[in-house]
C-alpha cells in the first residue's frame, strides 16, 4: 500500500467519534477562524470587483452562498470565490510544519459542498479534519525549505490534496475512488511565488484554484475518471521529485490517525505574512520593555530564518514597500508599525498609511539578516531576534522563539472569538450567534445558518 492509498484509507474510515476531543475542538476553531477571515474580506475592493464580474456569467444560478454578500452561485464558483476571500486579508491559519494555509482551502470546500449536499455539521467536521490531516502531511512531505526555495507555494501545491480529501469524504467515495481523487488533485498542483516580485494580487488565486480543483477531482473520481495512484512516487512524473530536492515520502502517513496535525495549527493575530509575526512581536516586546526614544534609534537588525529573510527581508518590495502586498510581506515595515503603534492592523495596509513619514523613516533603519540558529529551528519554530541600537551605542535586544498564535504561544479561544466577531460583522448582523453555532457545529442538522 503506497502513501496515497494510506491517506485514502484514513479518509474513508475516519469517524468523528473516534477522534480525540481536542482534535474536534481544534477543527471547530479552524472553521470559525477561516470563515471569519473570509467574511472579513467580503467588502474588500478587489473581492467586490471579482464577484461582480463572476455574476455576469452566472446571472440565474442559485446553489451556494458567497459569504457575507447575500449572493448565490454554482457550487464550484462558490468554493472558488469563498476560498479567494479567505486568503485576501492574510488572517487565515497556518500549519507551520508544512507552511500551509489549510483553512482557506479546506473550509470553503467543506462548507459549500456540505450545503450543496444538505449534510450536517458533524459530517462537515469529519471532512474538515480529513482535509487538515491530508494537506498538512502532503505539505510536510514536500520538504518545506527546499520546496519553497524552488519557488513553489505549498498552500496551492498541497491544497489540491486537502480539498480532494474533504470532497471525497463528503461525497462518501470508497478507497479506490478517493485514491483517484487524490491522484487527480496532485496532477493539478500549482502555484508560484512570482507574485512577490511584481507585487501582484494573484496570491489569493492559489488557495481558490486549489480548492476548486480538488473538489472537482473528487467529483471526477465519482464519475469514473481515474487518477494516478503513483502521483507522489512515479518514476516519470513524481510530484515530490519534480518540486523538491528534500522531500520525505514517509511524512505523508507517519502517525496518521494517532497524531493529529490539526492540533499544530497557528491562528494569526496580525493581517500579514506569518513570517513577519515574530518580527512584530519582537518590536512590541522592545516597545513595552524599554523606554526608547524613536528619534534616538540609529539602526535595527532583525535576524530570522532563511525563508523568512528570503520572503520578507531581502526583496526591494520588502525594503521599500509601496503597495499593500509589499507591506504585508515586509519585515521592516511591520517592525516599524509595531514599534510605533504597539500593534499591526488592517488599517496599516492602506496606501496612505504605508506612505506615512514616521513609519517610512523608521523602516529605513531596519536590516533583515538570515540566522543559522533560527533556520535550523524552522519550520517547527518561526522565530527571530531584533537588536535596536541607539546613536549613543546603547543596544536593546528582543528574541521571539514562537510568534503569538503559534501552538507554542497560542491565542486563547476567547482571543480567537475577539478576532473573528468583528470580521463577521463586516458581512452579518448576527455575528455572535453565528460564532456560537460554529463552535457547536456538531449539533447543527444542516448549515443553513451560514448564508
Amino acid at each position: 500500500m503506497n502513501e496515497l492509498e494510506k491517506l485514502a484509507e484514513f479518509i474513508v474510515n475516519f469517524k468523528l467519534d473516534n477522534a480525540p476531543s481536542e482534535a474536534v475542538d481544534a477543527a471547530k476553531i479552524c472553521i470559525l477562524d477561516s470563515f471569519g477571515a473570509a467574511v472579513g474580506a467580503c467588502k474588500d475592493e478587489l473581492i467586490e470587483s471579482i464577484v461582480e464580474e463572476y455574476k455576469l456569467y452566472y446571472p440565474n444560478e442559485n446553489q451556494v452562498n458567497i459569504w457575507g454578500k447575500n449572493i448565490k452561485m454554482p457550487l464550484f464558483q462558490g468554493i472558488f470565490l469563498n476560498a479567494l476571500m479567505g486568503h485576501r486579508l492574510e488572517l487565515d491559519d497556518v500549519h507551520t510544519k508544512s507552511k500551509t494555509h489549510i483553512g482557506t482551502v479546506v473550509v470553503p470546500t467543506g462548507i459549500c459542498l456540505a450545503q450543496a449536499l444538505y449534510l450536517s455539521g458533524s459530517e462537515l467536521l469529519e471532512a474538515v479534519i480529513c482535509g487538515y490531516e491530508t494537506m498538512s502531511r502532503i505539505g510536510m512531505g514536500f520538504g518545506v525549505s527546499s520546496h519553497r526555495k524552488k519557488g513553489w507555494h505549498v498552500t496551492s501545491t498541497a491544497g489540491t490534496f486537502g480539498a480532494a480529501a474533504v470532497a471525497s469524504k463528503l461525497l462518501k467515495l470508497d478507497v479506490e475512488k478517493t485514491v483517484y481523487a487524490l491522484g487527480m488533485a496532485g496532477t493539478q498542483s500549482f502555484g508560484l511565488w512570482a507574485f512577490l516580485e511584481d507585487s501582484a494580487s494573484s496570491k489569493i488565486l492559489h488557495p481558490a484554484r486549489a480548492a476548486q480543483s480538488g473538489a472537482e477531482a473528487a467529483v471526477l473520481a465519482r464519475s469514473g475518471m481515474t487518477g494516478p495512484r503513483s502521483i507522489l512516487t512515479a518514476k516519470d512524473g513524481s510530484l515530490f521529485r519534480a518540486m523538491s530536492d528534500e522531500y520525505d515520502l514517509s511524512l505523508v502517513s507517519k502517525d496518521l490517525g494517532s497524531v493529529y496535525e490539526i492540533l499544530n495549527v497557528d491562528n494569526k493575530p496580525y493581517p500579514c505574512c506569518r513570517s513577519t509575526h515574530c518580527v512584530i512581536d519582537s518590536a512590541i516586546k522592545l516597545r513595552e520593555e524599554y523606554d526608547i526614544d524613536v528619534n534616538a534609534i540609529d539602526e535595527i537588525i532583525v535576524e530570522t530564518y532563511q525563508v523568512g529573510y528570503m520572503q520578507c527581508g531581502v526583496t526591494e518590495g520588502s525594503k521599500n514597500p509601496k503597495t499593500a502586498t509589499e507591506a504585508k510581506f515586509s519585515a521592516p515595515y511591520t517592525f516599524a508599525v509595531a514599534f510605533l503603534k504597539g500593534n499591526v492592523t488592517l488599517e496599516d495596509f492602506k496606501l496612505e498609511n504605508i506612505a506615512g513619514a514616521k513609519v517610512r523613516e523608521l523602516l529605513r533603519k531596519v536590516t533583515v539578516l538570515p540566522n543559522e540558529e533560527f533556520t535550523n529551528r524552522y519550520p517547527e519554530h518561526w522565530g527571530c531576534k531584533s537588536t535596536l541600537r541607539l546613536f549613543d551605542g546603547t543596544e536593546y535586544t528582543a528574541e521571539v522563539a514562537d510568534a503569538l498564535g503559534s501552538v507554542y504561544n497560542p491565542m486563547s479561544k476567547k482571543a480567537v472569538k475577539n478576532k473573528v466577531i468583528p470580521l463577521l460583522k463586516v458581512g452579518y448582523d448576527d455575528a455572535e450567534n453565528m460564532t456560537e453555532k460554529i463552535l457547536n457545529i456538531e449539533e447543527c442538522p444542516d448549515l443553513t445558518f451560514i448564508w
